[in-house]
């Protein structure tokens, strides 16, 4: 990913934190998908909000926030007409994740988004599966080599 800017990156978060307050989230749950619950407090996401302070540079943080906004794109397409229709397939529980809540396994961590947006985004499942057939292929010729 490019380096962003501060300012790029001050309205990217706002951008992000308003998707989360769309899905009705508290500062905790907020926090915790973008990985930043042990460097900032919720109140702290105010100023975020606004595009008064920018978010950390954290290691992961443009990883999560590219899955959140995959996520929330997604949800839009699948739903264009039902914001209540988004919130209800974040918070009802789903079959491919052993009957737990999209957003449970969301709050996991990284590897929870990645499963969700899988599920939801039929683009990047596709895009992440064409790339493992890549490296199986690659690996089968290195193999016959």
């Amino acid at each position: 990913m490019t380096e962003l800017s501060d300012d790029e990156l001050r309205r990217l978060g706002q951008a992000v934190v308003r998707h989360l307050d769309d899905w009705e989230l508290d500062g905790e749950q907020m926090l915790r998908l973008l990985g930043l619950e042990g460097e900032l407090r919720p109140r702290q996401l105010v100023p975020v909000r606004n595009g008064d302070r920018m978010l950390p540079r954290h290691g992961e943080l443009l990883v999560r926030i590219d899955h959140l906004v995959g996520i929330a794109d997604a949800l839009r397409t699948t739903f264009p007409f039902s914001s209540q229709m988004r919130l209800l397939w974040l918070r009802k529980p789903h079959r491919r994740f052993q009957r737990r809540q999209p957003l449970d396994v969301m709050l996991e961590g990284l590897n929870g988004l990645m499963k969700v947006r899988v599920e939801v985004d039929c683009a990047y499942g596709y895009a992440i599966n064409d790339a493992l057939h890549i490296k199986g292929a690659q690996k089968s010729n290195e193999n016959n080599s």
